[in-house]
């Protein structure tokens, strides 16, 4: 899966920052060639001398809006094309991340790494983007899909596509290196999990581990846990 992430804000997603995304399970996933991600400043397909990527709405209105031009030339770049001439492979797909698009679960995760090999994440910033990019992109042949990680909204895009990349990666073969794991079962959204010691003593209270857990009779953990998932 290749993840590109177009933004103004690059150092946010670099090593030398310390990005999530260099870290723990999504570095090694990227060492081993399980998922690629690259990021294209958007400042660097504008003209101008002051690399303006953005301007004042139509109609009025506070803030700016990203302007259409330099997110046009920087999907051609990234697809290596020339002004979106060439139809799209069915296998690629843009996401626009916006606090009234669909919310992002678990099962959509699942969905976009079985079905594409390809994202281009968008993160808008300021009042959003200018909404002839879909016109554009939809007329070209690409597949779009407006994005919510939530019921709020951020400064930006930039923590969105971060999220989106976890959740996708988790679902690659190979990314978790351990198929036994809770979640690969069905059980790891709100299971209550415990390791050792078997008895924790806080305040001269005793805190134990479940003792089905301890039992090691199969079928009785399973039926444990279903309960405890409400399955």
């Amino acid at each position: 899966m290749k993840f590109d992430i177009i933004t103004i804000f690059p150092k946010i997603f670099s090593a030398k920052g310390g990005s999530y995304l260099n870290e723990s399970i999504l570095k090694r996933a990227q060492k081993n060639k399980l998922i690629q991600i690259k990021i294209h400043n958007l400042r660097d397909f504008t003209k101008d001398k002051h690399r303006k990527v953005d301007d004042r709405p139509y109609g009025g209105g506070p803030g700016m809006v990203f302007k259409i031009e330099p997110l046009i030339k920087a999907i051609s770049s990234i697809l290596r094309i020339k002004n979106l001439e060439l139809k799209i492979k069915k296998k690629i797909k843009v996401i626009l991340f916006s606090p009234s698009g669909k919310q992002f679960d678990n099962k959509m995760a699942a969905n976009l790494s079985k079905n594409y090999n390809q994202l281009i994440l968008i993160s808008g910033r300021y009042e959003g983007i200018d909404a002839r990019i879909k016109k554009v992109l939809y007329d070209s042949g690409f597949k779009i899909q407006e994005i919510s990680i939530g019921h709020y909204v951020l400064t930006g895009g930039e923590l969105p596509a971060m999220v989106l990349i976890d959740a996708i990666s988790r679902q690659i073969p190979g990314v978790l290196g351990k198929k036994e794991s809770l979640e690969e079962k069905g059980h790891g959204i709100g299971v209550p999990v415990y390791t050792r010691p078997e008895e924790f003593i806080y305040k001269g209270k005793k805190y134990k581990v479940p003792k089905v857990l301890l039992s090691g009779d199969h079928k009785k953990i399973e039926k444990w846990l279903n309960k405890k998932t409400n399955r």
